[in-house]
């Protein structure tokens, strides 16, 4: 009989293979998500906006206001005396080499010259953006290293700077029905003066009218029958209108300077000067010349007219004598404040050092024209983010509108304290950067806010956890959408010439404003949705409104669209009548 093989049995338990619970893994939550974690319930959020808010006001205030931004081109005039060379020899002996010589300095764009009997200039034109004053330094340390190269005759190099703070801000014209423009002059010099003392005006200068001189007509018949040169009356004019010190005297406890000759102040003075003598009499300036003081000769002519926009404050004048007062303002001020200051001025002076028969016209005002300019754009700006607050509030609904209307304002403030850091002005450019950018401003926070306001629909609450899984949903897209946006703008810093640094706060305050809008759509916008959630019900209602608008916007576009979509050739006609009608409206 066959055995059967022994059996063994195990005394260790059986093994059940069951499956576990698999724990659900969310996605990390990426930078986006990180910051609404951090943000969403703590109390630096408010903190953090006010003081955003605060360094936007600040920006604001203090931030320069001009027409146009400040460009950098320096320009430097080199004028040169060459007493007794005609045009050509100026330019061969001493423009030329001058021109050679410039040219070598590092930084230089452009030298041009000009010459004529006697003198001539040379215009040492620098890159656009090299600074004003190391490029003097730069034209002073090459004129001094080059002193031997001067020819015999020429004299010392004078440089004279030119910059774009050079320009006028203001100008205002003194004219007047009684006086001539002689005394206007006199009078504009006294006012031109007390408006220096205004905080960070720049350089000042008068145009028109005609200086006070002494005069000195020689009669040519009377040297000849003294027996005087012409040289000799130069001269004796020359040596007499000095004054120097030859020495000190001390008396008990006082020490006294001793000075000889004196300066010539009158045309008594010049006319009683002893030019020579004869049979032992004496010579007097006055017994071969005509001596008086009064005006120069016209060269340059400034008159006012009253035009068809006189508004009666004054008398109506035609070609009434007239000066004006020009006033620049300091690199980097704020040439609104600046303008008005000196207006402000003006009008203190007048009735004082101004007297009732001379009228005060503002004729330029470069103050006003940049504010009006300035604030016609702030006014463009603020009208398209309310245009677009309004979208929101009709598309979104009030809770989620006001949360992107509150961050707008905030990113186009951070982004002109950030102008102020960077050394840009508020100007035309600079401000058409920053409405140009609310399109770009406003798309961040509506993307996360709505994308927040649906994930708590889905989940039927409204929980911290599902507003900062719904930023991170976002956030990545919205972070990539941004950087191609630097992509685009920040070449358009990197154009060379004229141009490029004149367009330079368009790509620049175009980025930092859309880096600060996504930061803020990842730090205030959870925090402020949070803040204002509003309950399930009231979601569900705005649900349902919306889907109520869709279907109304559907009745109407889609029998509008569809038969495009189904024809071909009435897809074509829709095609050529849209470029046809561009090229009409061009």
């Amino acid at each position: 009989m066959q055995k059967r093989p022994p059996t063994y049995r195990s005394r260790r338990p059986a093994l059940i293979h069951a499956p576990l619970p698999v724990k659900e893994r969310r996605p990390p939550l990426g930078i986006a998500g990180n910051m609404a974690r951090v943000f969403i319930n703590s109390p630096l959020s408010p903190l953090l906006m006010i003081v955003t808010l605060a360094l936007g006001v600040l920006g604001l205030i203090y931030t320069p206001r001009q027409e146009d931004p400040q460009i950098s081109v320096p320009m430097i005039d080199i004028f040169i005396s060459y007493p007794g060379a005609s045009s050509e020899q100026v330019a061969s002996l001493a423009i030329d080499p001058l021109e050679r010589i410039m040219s070598e300095i590092p930084g230089v764009k452009h030298v041009y010259s000009a010459s004529q009997r006697e003198q001539g200039l040379v215009t040492v034109r620098f890159k656009v953006g090299e600074d004003l004053g190391e490029s003097i330094v730069k034209v002073h340390d090459k004129l001094q290293s080059n002193l031997d190269k001067i020819p015999p005759g020429v004299s010392m190099p004078l440089v004279k700077p030119k910059g774009i703070d050079d320009v006028p801000i203001v100008t205002v014209t003194l004219w007047s029905l009684e006086l001539d423009d002689w005394i206007l002059r006199t009078l504009a010099f006294d006012v031109l003066q007390r408006l220096k003392e205004v905080p960070n005006t720049g350089q000042g200068f008068i145009v028109g009218g005609r200086s006070d001189q002494i005069r000195i007509e020689v009669l040519p018949e009377r040297l000849s029958g003294y027996g005087i040169s012409l040289d000799q009356v130069a001269e004796t004019i020359r040596t007499a209108n000095a004054e120097q010190g030859v020495g000190s005297m001390e008396f008990g406890d006082t020490q006294f300077k001793i000075k000889s000759g004196s300066y010539l102040k009158t045309a008594q003075d010049v006319s009683w000067l002893v030019v020579g003598l004869r049979n032992g009499n004496p010579i007097y300036v006055r017994d071969v010349a005509q001596v008086f003081q009064g005006p120069e000769e016209t060269m340059r002519l400034v008159s006012y007219s009253s035009g068809p926009a006189h508004d009666g404050s004054t008398p109506a004048a035609d070609d009434a004598p007239a000066v004006t007062i020009a006033i620049a303002k300091k690199e980097g001020t704020n040439g609104v404040r600046v303008a008005k200051a000196v207006l402000n001025k003006v009008d203190s002076l007048k009735g004082r050092l101004i007297p009732e028969n001379v009228y005060v016209t503002t004729t330029r005002n470069y103050g006003k024209t940049a504010t009006d300019k300035v604030n016609e754009l702030l006014a463009a700006m603020f009208q398209a983010a309310l245009a677009v607050s309004i979208l929101c509030w009709i598309t979104l609904g009030p809770r989620p509108a006001i949360v992107v209307i509150t961050v707008i304002p905030l990113t186009i403030l951070i982004t002109i304290f950030t102008a102020w850091v960077l050394g840009y002005s508020i100007d035309r450019v600079s401000l058409f950067a920053l409405i140009f950018s609310i399109g770009i401003l406003v798309d961040d926070a509506t993307v996360v806010v709505e994308n927040i306001y649906r994930r708590w629909l889905h989940e039927d609450e409204t929980s911290t956890e599902t507003a900062i899984d719904a930023v991170r949903e976002v956030g990545n897209p919205t972070i990539m959408a941004n950087l191609t946006i630097f992509a685009a703008l920040l070449p358009m810093a990197t154009v060379s010439g004229m141009m490029g640094p004149y367009m330079e706060p368009i790509p620049i305050l175009g980025t930092a404003a859309a880096f600060f809008s996504v930061v803020f759509a990842f730090v205030f916008t959870p925090w402020f949705s949070y803040a204002l959630r509003p309950k399930m019900k009231v979601l569900h209602q705005a649900e349902r409104r919306e889907r109520k608008t869709q279907e109304w916007i559907g009745r109407i576009y889609r029998p509008l669209i569809v038969p495009f979509i189904k024809r071909r050739w009435a897809a074509w006609v829709l095609l050529v009548s849209i470029v046809v009608v561009f090229f009409l409206t061009c």
